[in-house]
Order: C-alpha cells, then structure tokens, then sequence
C-alpha cells in the first residue's frame, strides 16, 4: 500500500531541510575561514588589543609565516607584541613627518610591518587557527576603519595575500583584507583599552601546532540538528502508518444470552 500522499510531502520537506542544515554547516566553515581582526572594533584615539585570526585554509599544508603591514597613511606611535611560544617576530619601523606626539613624548619612527616566523617544527596545522595578539594606540580618530593587510605563508611555500578592499554593499573579495572598525568612545568591545594594552599569546598544541580548531564545534552542532530532523522524519513515517493501519473492530457478544443466576435456595432465574 502506498504512502498518504500529505505524509509523503511532509517527508520530502523535512529531507529537504536535512539538505540545508548540511549545506549551512559546509557553508558556515567556508565563510568563517577568513583572516580576521578580533574583536573588529576599537575607540578611536584609545589603545586596543587587536588579536589577527589567522585560520589554515589548506588541508594538507601549515602556516608557518604571518605578515602585517601597518597603514601608512595613519600612523600608530606604541605597537607592541605579545610573545607567542614557538614563534619569533621582526618588527621593521619607518620614520614618520610630523613626528607624532603623545603622552610619553614625541615619536619620529613608528613601526611600518611585524613578521612572525614559526620556529622548526611549529605551524598553524590544516583545521587549526591562531591569534597574533598586538596592543597599538593611540588609534586615529580622524578614520572610521583600519585596513590591516596580511600575508600569509604556508610550510609549502604558498603565500597568501590578504590585502583585497571590501566594496560597499558589493560582492566579497576572496581573500578580503582585515578591517578595524574605529568608533567614538570607549565602549568599544573586548579590545578596546583605555590606556596602554597588554596582548597575551596564543595557545599551543602538544604536537607544537598553534591555535584551536572551532571546527569540531560546528560540525557537532550541525549533526545535532541534522539528527533531530531525521527524527522528524522518522515520526512521520511512523504517523502515516498509524494512519495507514485499519482501525481493530470490537465484536460484541450475541444479543439474548440467556443467563442463569443461582438464588439461596437453590432455585435458578433468568435475567
């Protein structure tokens, strides 16, 4: 016997829903795997740990080399980095004209690029991400956002440059350039600091790659959701059979049955 032809619809939906969840958890991993400046956003004249995300791509390859380059444009007078185990860095500084001041005095040289080059057998392995944490400041106030480019290089010899503009309610470049987003006041988010920052480094894994994986985390998530729709499934497979199934039918006993009651006496009557 086939299938009740609602049952059957529904069925289809909730695959097709099954479908989706698949297909936003895939696409949820591509799309998070950009190089990104954490929190995203600073106070504009304040100091600020700005944490570059820097997520492996590759599958097979590491990271094992990361570039930023400073605007030159808006000048940062205090950029420090956190120490970062398995890691050294190279700053390289550039002379600035008008020297900036600042609290702590007049600053003529402001640092241009920070290079970060892992240490043998250290990377930021396939599925992996790690933080370069660096505290800078004062952040202009005259600028809305920081275009922070970054290069990136993998234990292959694949170099990928980061560097691409975002366009105003445009398409996404495919490898967009991080931004921090310059706002007034203080209330800026995790990164925003009133005075002097102070970064701390990234975590590192026993086999010396660095960084964590959210991947894991989002795979499980879409499975679970993905498991409760295919019970959904399951529940309307099993309803359209009920519905299927012919209801039992009581049989009543003969009408008239004769039933004999023995009275005290011995005697016997009819009901």
């Amino acid at each position: 016997m086939t299938a009740h032809p609602r049952w059957r619809a529904l069925a289809r939906t909730a695959l097709a829903m099954a479908g989706a969840v698949a297909l936003s958890t895939l696409g949820a991993g591509v799309a998070e795997a950009h190089v990104t400046a954490q929190p995203g956003q600073a106070a504009k004249g304040g100091y600020a740990v700005v944490a570059l995300r820097i997520p492996t791509e590759s599958d097979t390859a590491g990271t094992v080399k990361v570039q930023l380059t400073l605007p030159a444009q808006h000048p940062i007078a205090a950029v420090l980095t956190a120490p970062m185990p398995g890691w050294t860095e190279h700053l390289t500084t550039a002379p600035v004209n008008p020297p900036l001041r600042t609290d702590d005095g007049t600053v003529s040289e402001v640092v241009r690029t920070i290079t970060w080059t892992a240490q043998p057998g250290t990377r930021v392995g396939p599925g992996q991400y790690a933080d370069f944490n660096v505290s800078m400041g004062p952040l202009p106030e005259d600028v809305d956002q920081l275009v922070l480019p970054i290069a990136q290089t993998y234990d292959n010899g694949t170099v990928v440059r980061w560097d691409q503009p975002r366009a105003a309610g445009g398409a996404e470049p495919e490898h967009p350039a991080p931004t921090l987003a310059l706002v007034a006041g203080t209330s800026a988010g995790a990164g925003g600091q009133g005075g002097h920052g102070a970064a701390t480094a990234g975590p590192t894994t026993a086999d010396g790659s660095v960084g964590g994986s959210d991947t894991a985390a989002r795979w499980l998530g879409g499975a679970g959701l993905l498991v409760g729709v295919i019970g959904l499934v399951v529940a309307l497979g099993a309803a359209g059979r009920a519905r299927r199934r012919p209801p039992s039918r009581h049989m009543p006993g003969p009408r008239g049955t004769d039933r004999r009651v023995t009275t005290s006496s011995g005697g016997r009557r009819s009901t």
